[in-house]
């Protein structure tokens, strides 16, 4: 009787660790084959009504392209200088595990395109609106987890094209992203 125990509490257990270990390779495996990933610009959204959404894609575990939009929804009541922003982006990551692919510090080339409200000389005279493009890189780390969800620390810098009177002479792009890959 004690030998039918034994087995039977070997087995149960040789069993639930075999059911385990097939689970997480599962998930791992079905995790690498998500390509598309949204993200939100959470300190924007937490410092005024600033939103900032982003679409990743992953083409390979180093290189992924998207674009980020930015909407200011109160582009009188607070001193952001743009009203409205369009990303696009690419990005070249350099990770040493690459078990899940495009995680990790990354460097990012982008051109965005923006809109606002902006006085580049003097508080004296009324801000003037401005429609500019500029180009810049951007440097930035990201986590993700088993579930997929991301978390991102974003900054960087860009150079506005062109002689303006009325655009800023260089552009912002930066924030800590929270998202999930699908």
């Amino acid at each position: 009787m004690k030998k039918i125990i034994i087995f039977s509490l070997l087995g149960f257990s040789l069993g639930f660790s075999q059911e385990n270990t097939t689970n997480q390779t599962f998930t791992k495996k079905n995790f690498g084959d998500k390509k598309h990933e949204l993200k939100f610009g959470a300190l924007k959204m937490l410092g005024g009504t600033i939103f900032e959404g982003t679409y990743e894609y992953i083409q390979s575990k180093d290189f992924t392209f998207g674009s980020s939009i930015l909407v200011n929804f109160d582009a009188k009541g607070n001193d952001y200088p743009e009203d409205f922003s369009l990303t696009p982006f690419a990005r070249f990551y350099f990770q040493e595990s690459k078990e899940y692919g495009a995680k990790g510090f990354f460097v990012e080339g982008f051109g965005k395109y923006s809109s606002g409200t902006f006085n580049k000389y003097t508080d004296d005279v009324e801000p003037t609106k401005y429609s500019a493009a500029s180009l810049g890189i951007a440097l930035g780390k990201k986590w993700i987890n088993n579930s997929g969800f991301v978390f991102e620390i974003l900054v960087g810098a860009g150079r506005t094209l062109g002689n303006s009177d009325v655009a800023p002479d260089a552009s912002f792009r930066g924030d800590l992203n929270i998202g999930y890959r699908f």
